[in-house]
């Protein structure tokens, strides 16, 4: 993925996954819960947005390497 020189806020990571939570494992919806009720710092919310950000354009190769991000960057956050 390439280098994003935006910061995304708590809300802009909520509506990604919003958009694209109809795409993804079902197994991670509890992990977003636990992730969306605390704050992160400024570089995992922009890691995680970008895991997400055309998550459902992925092919199945790429989304079970974002879902392993995904897991690695939340569970180590939690």
């Amino acid at each position: 993925m390439s280098e994003c020189k935006l910061d995304h806020s708590h809300e802009d990571v909520r509506k990604k996954y919003e958009e694209q939570s109809s795409f993804l494992p079902e197994e991670v919806e509890s992990l977003f819960k636990r992730f969306f009720a605390i704050e992160h710092p400024q570089p995992i919310l922009n890691e995680v947005f970008h895991l997400l950000k055309k998550y459902d354009l992925a092919s199945e190769e790429e989304k079970k390497k974002r879902n392993e991000q995904l897991n690695v960057v939340i569970n180590n956050r939690l």
